[in-house]
């Protein structure tokens, strides 16, 4: 399949992958306000020596839509519809620094408010981009994810991610260089779909 043109949306009830919009900055303040210890843990921080700001909702949400129209990005809210309510906002997958060419690669972040977490929804919602990311050609999706980060661990071990290794000061995350351990899944890892194979891990759970 040829390279997706931005915007792109994805649905696999009740959870859907959509752009995120200048609307969302209201609950993802709130979302990220209400839990500060449990995103503080795993955010990536600007080590001392940055000239860099940190980004306003609006400044993030402007270079997000910038570098997705330049085909090197895929910023998605995630969006859960509970049984007999509406949908909401809930996280972010963001698939980045796509590669072309003889790299054919990119990485996957994502968070969601820890009062949907344990719901099945991030796992449904990684393995949806990662089809993605298969079906327009790229080979190779990388998670970096640090070592005690129980939760994160369970959702590439769900997908069939394999581990490659530690990377040691890897990424300044909250306030100091750490560790990660950098899970893998090349396009040839998969049967037939990184959805399909969760839903069969899920169901041999059941």
């Amino acid at each position: 399949m040829s390279e997706g043109r931005w915007p792109v949306r994805l649905s696999s009830p009740p959870v859907v992958l959509r752009p995120l919009r200048r609307r969302d900055e209201a609950a993802w303040a709130r979302i990220r306000a209400s839990s500060p210890l449990w995103f503080r843990r795993w955010d990536s921080t600007r080590p001392p020596e940055s000239p860099e700001s940190p980004l306003s909702f609006g400044q993030l949400l402007r270079m997000f839509r910038a570098r997705a129209r330049a085909g090197a990005m895929l910023p998605w809210a995630v969006e859960y519809t509970p049984p007999g309510e509406r949908p909401r906002f809930v996280g972010q997958v963001t698939v980045s620094g796509i590669a072309r060419g003889s790299a054919g690669w990119a990485q996957i972040g994502y968070w969601v408010d820890p009062a949907w977490a344990g719901r099945g929804i991030i796992p449904r919602a990684v393995a949806m981009a990662c089809d993605y990311c298969f079906a327009i050609g790229l080979h190779r999706i990388e998670i970096a994810i640090r070592p005690e980060n129980t939760n994160s661990l369970a959702v590439v071990r769900k997908l069939g991610f394999r581990l490659e290794g530690r990377r040691e000061r890897y990424m300044h995350v909250n306030g100091e260089w750490r560790d990660h351990d950098m899970f893998v899944l090349n396009a040839e890892d998969v049967i037939d779909s990184v959805l399909a194979h969760y839903e069969r891990s899920i169901s041999r759970a059941d």
